[in-house]
């Protein structure tokens, strides 16, 4: 059987079924310059021959439902894709080596958004996107969501899907979920998702979907809505099934009435996997990682590409905003660059929060553009309802700002700094003080604000070397070697210019000090307004083999004991004011009742 594809349709055709536009001449004088051209042709239409295929598929599916010339809502169709760990550079269009061709015409056909920053990590940004709110106000600000953590997103938080609920969408979630799932008010579904397909975890494996926290918690973990997803139990790759499942949805989705698609891709988060056929284009890439990740992004994008034509197929694609996001930078351990950026994943360097991210659209009024304002993750939350028609309450303290008109019509973006993150309970910086700090602020303390073209990072903040793709190459490390950088005794703080210095590579700290000192102060009145960290210990009721061998809600037994130790303790609680009366009722003035007769 011929191998099958990241949608499961046929690979392209074979490069002698592209011809070269123009007219042949004649063969023997012009032999070289057809087979130039023969190649340039099949370079650039590389999975072309796919989309055709792909496009024939959906067409012969969707019948008579093909894209209308009207629509009967005014309300958008709004698609949102996220990318999981994919790095700066690995688009097409930041240089990469790495093929994405849909990425790349999607992008250029729309506005890409070159000055746009997410978390480090993976739950910070699901958060920040599906709350408008930085993770200082959602108790958020440490680290990741674990399984076993008794912690999901505060329930007293309105999310993304329910405020579009509030005006008629159809909200489908598809992929990642790491939002927290200890009780059954933390799922998807209870979060403000009419439908749910995905994971419950932040990584793994692609093919059987099991993911192993620690030795002896192991457990199944694909879910459709509430229930785990047994049926699906039969090793499909997760990004082709993930795309199967939009393509359902959208196939038996009216085009008329509105709806909210939050596609959360796995890849190309660890462990690196792809289907074989993906790493033909990258046999040259000597590093493993990298030409796995590159198969695993090729998929992607070719997924993508599948997304976009259901979108024209289905009837949706004239009324939709397209927005692709990644979550944080690249893991260059796992085969992610971000060059020419500093630092990586699970950093407050560039590298680790400057995001690949475009807006692709027919209702953009700029097509075509560059947008170099600063946009942040948490903007998504008012611009989506913004443009769905939606409101948002004058009590709710938003983080985030409506750009839309900034992405649109290329005006200045209302925002003016942000705070990527204060972590409170990350490894303090061992020079870090508050003498350091001016008075003002503890530089033990991690931390990272963005004001205007300054950045100021204090603390440990994380990896800091520049990783050059030559490292992932046959020419060796040692221009990597080369750009290491160790950080010097004492130094807690750090100041740059991000416009003129996106690499962060001329610490000006020593040379500003005034800048710093009011960068130190924006940071003391943002933790004035932070609450609590939410990060719980590991709670062993939460072992997959207590629940049927899957990642689920365990919480729900525990809270019933509570409930009943609760009424056993009022009862016996109510017994004892009873005994108490009667005895009050059988002593006047502090005689027996029989003797006061």
């Amino acid at each position: 059987m011929a191998p099958r594809g990241c949608a499961g349709h046929p690979p392209p055709p074979s490069p002698q079924a592209w011809v070269c536009p123009g007219k042949m001449l004649a063969m023997g004088a012009l032999a070289g310059f057809w087979i130039l051209c023969l190649l340039t042709y099949g370079y650039l239409s590389w999975g072309q021959g796919l989309e055709e295929e792909e496009e024939g598929a959906l067409l012969a599916q969707a019948g008579d439902r093909l894209e209308p010339s009207t629509t009967s809502t005014s309300q958008p169709h709004l698609i949102f894709i996220l990318a999981d760990d994919q790095g700066f550079r690995d688009v097409g269009y930041h240089g990469s080596e790495i093929k994405t061709p849909t990425l790349d015409k999607l992008a250029a056909e729309g506005v890409k958004l070159e000055n746009y920053y997410v978390q480090p990590i993976c739950t910070p940004s699901r958060s920040q996107f599906i709350t408008g709110k930085y993770q200082i106000h959602t108790g958020l600000q440490h680290s990741i969501i674990r399984p076993t953590q008794p912690n999901c997103l505060p329930l007293d938080n309105a999310t993304l899907p329910q405020k579009l609920k509030e005006v008629g969408y159809s909200t489908h979630m598809v992929g990642k979920w790491h939002l927290g799932f200890y009780r059954k008010e933390c799922m998807p579904t209870k979060r403000g998702f009419d439908t749910f397909f995905g994971s419950l975890l932040g990584s793994g494996d692609y093919y059987t979907h099991y993911k192993c926290d620690s030795p002896g918690m192991c457990g199944y973990d694909l879910y459709e809505n509430d229930n785990a997803a047994w049926d699906y139990d039969n090793g499909i790759y997760s990004t082709q099934m993930y795309t199967q499942r939009v393509q359902q949805i959208l196939a038996s989705h009216n085009p008329t009435k509105p709806i909210f698609l939050y596609i959360a891709y796995q890849a190309v988060h660890s462990p690196l996997q792809a289907p074989g056929r993906y790493f033909e284009h990258y046999r040259s890439i000597i590093n493993i990682n990298r030409r796995r990740y590159a198969a695993m992004l090729s998929c992607l994008d070719e997924a993508i590409n599948n997304v976009t034509l259901a979108l024209k197929t289905y009837g949706f694609y004239n009324n939709s905003i397209i927005i692709y996001s990644s979550d944080n930078g690249g893991q260059p351990t796992a085969g992610g660059s971000n060059w020419p950026l500093r630092g990586s994943k699970g950093t407050y360097w560039e590298g680790g929060i400057r995001a690949v991210g475009f807006v692709h659209s027919p209702l953009l009024k700029n097509k075509g553009t560059v947008c170099k304002e600063l946009v942040h993750i948490t903007d998504w939350y008012p611009t989506l309802i913004s443009l769905a028609e939606g409101q948002i309450d004058e009590d709710i303290q938003l983080d985030g700002y409506d750009i839309w008109e900034t992405i649109s019509e290329g005006l200045r973006s209302p925002r003016v700094d942000i705070l990527h993150n204060i972590d409170p309970i990350y490894t303090k910086a061992k020079n870090g003080s508050w003498a350091a700090g001016y008075g003002i602020w503890n530089t033990a303390i991690q931390s990272a604000i963005r004001v205007q073209h300054w950045k100021l990072l204090t603390g440990n903040p994380g990896y800091s070397d520049w990783v050059p793709p030559q490292s992932f190459s046959n020419l060796g490390p040692n221009r990597w070697h080369n750009e290491r950088i160790t950080l010097s005794t004492g130094k807690s703080v750090w100041l740059f210019n991000i416009t003129a210095d996106p690499y962060e590579r001329v610490d000006l700290s020593n040379r500003y000090p005034g800048i710093v000192k009011k960068l130190l102060r924006r940071l003391s009145q943002f933790n004035k307004t932070a609450v609590p960290v939410r990060y719980p210990p590991k709670d062993p009721r939460s072992n997959p083999r207590l629940n049927g061998g899957v990642w689920g809600p365990w919480y729900k037994e525990e809270t019933k004991k509570k409930k009943s130790n609760k009424n056993r303790a009022e009862k016996k609680q109510k017994k004892s004011k009873i005994k108490k009366k009667r005895k009050q009722q059988k002593t006047v003035s502090g005689k027996p009742a029989n003797l006061a007769r």
